[in-house]
């Protein structure tokens, strides 16, 4: 897997609320996360659309799914 994702400008603060994409667009097998972004399939898919509510709920879960991804 790759490096944690950088600490982001307060996302929660920001409207619109900011894409965590960082380029590096691989699903993993194991995780079902994207391993630059830590997002599921559907979340990523969701995004352009959804609310900034969706999207700070989404940045909330990241946060919690880097505490509990081994990076390599």
């Amino acid at each position: 897997m790759n490096s944690a994702l950088p600490p982001p400008p307060q996302p929660a603060l920001a409207s619109p609320v900011p894409s965590p994409c960082v380029s590096l667009c691989k699903m993993n097998r194991d995780t079902g996360y994207c391993e630059g972004c830590l997002r599921t399939i559907e979340e990523i898919v969701a995004w352009a659309n959804a609310s900034d509510d969706y999207k700070r709920a989404v940045w909330a879960q990241l946060r919690q799914r880097e505490q509990t991804i081994d990076f390599d």
